[in-house]
């Protein structure tokens, strides 16, 4: 496929792709990154790019839309006094130095391992959508000591490993640990940007085989992807938030997790193949 052609292919795929995801987010409050991931894959795949880096492309590339989405949902919830600042300056450092641990071990993998992993561990977030209840609690206050310098460090680590932000991990910690879930929301939004930014650093800095390296792709970030995504999610993430407020979430929540359980069973089943 000449150059031009495979541009104007890829960005098709990619604004249905950020269409798709920030409706999502806005509706059900999940990140994107949970819905980028294998939608890269696929989309790249698709493309002709199946290199044993694929699936690093695909992280640094959500990781990178992360950092945009972040910012900008901390100011808002910032702004209604929603965000729980005590408890994001304390995890936040342990989260960034999981989050380079993360990179090392990605770098390090093969494509096909990374999506038995990424596949794995979505599983688990689909089993707790579809299983997990609001009263349930392991806890009344954040970890402190020990326990917050192992739990942060593998929510960054975890995170960085599925191209995701805060929320799948951070949201339902705080939520058994006593947090209020639209506080939890606010405060992930903040872990989100403390897994992104050293992240996206390291990704940027990795080499990738030509075969895995779309049209211009710095590192492991693909530019178009990144600045398309972006484009369409501020755009769509508001229709999606507009929906909820006329929707019942939970049965949607459901859904997506059968959804979500559906994309983990494919991931694993093609890195095992």
């Amino acid at each position: 496929m000449p150059e031009t052609e495979l541009i104007l292919a890829m960005a098709a795929m990619l604004l249905v792709i950020g269409a798709v995801a920030g409706v999502l987010a806005g509706l059900l409050g999940v990140g994107g990154g949970i819905v980028l991931v294998p939608a890269f894959f696929y989309a790249f795949t698709v493309l002709g790019y199946e290199g044993p880096m694929l699936m690093q492309l695909c992280l640094g590339t959500s990781l990178a839309t992360i950092i945009v989405t972040s910012v900008r949902s901390v100011l808002a919830h910032h702004r209604k006094g929603a965000v729980e600042w005590d408890i994001l300056k304390s995890w936040a450092p342990g989260i960034a130095v999981g989050a380079v641990i993360g990179v090392v071990v990605a770098a390090r993998l093969r494509s096909d391992e990374l999506q038995a992993l990424f596949g794995g561990l979505a599983l688990i977030v689909a089993v707790y959508m579809l299983l997990g209840r609001s009263e349930w609690r392991l806890g009344q206050a954040m970890p402190r000591g020990w326990l917050r310098a192992v739990l942060a460090p593998l929510v960054g680590g975890l995170s960085v490993l599925m191209g995701i932000g805060g929320g799948s991990f951070g949201v339902p910690l705080m939520s058994l640990h006593g947090v209020p879930i639209h506080r939890a929301v606010a405060t992930a939004a903040g872990f989100g940007l403390a897994i992104a930014v050293p992240s996206v650093l390291g990704f940027l800095m990795l080499e990738l085989p030509a075969d895995s390296r779309p049209p211009f792709t710095l590192g492991a970030v693909n530019g178009v992807a990144f600045v398309l995504i972006i484009a369409m999610t501020l755009i769509t993430a508001p229709w999606g938030a507009a929906l909820a407020h006329r929707l019942d979430a939970r049965p949607l929540k459901r859904v997506f997790g059968l959804f979500l359980l559906a994309v983990a069973g494919n991931m694993i089943w093609e890195a095992l193949g």
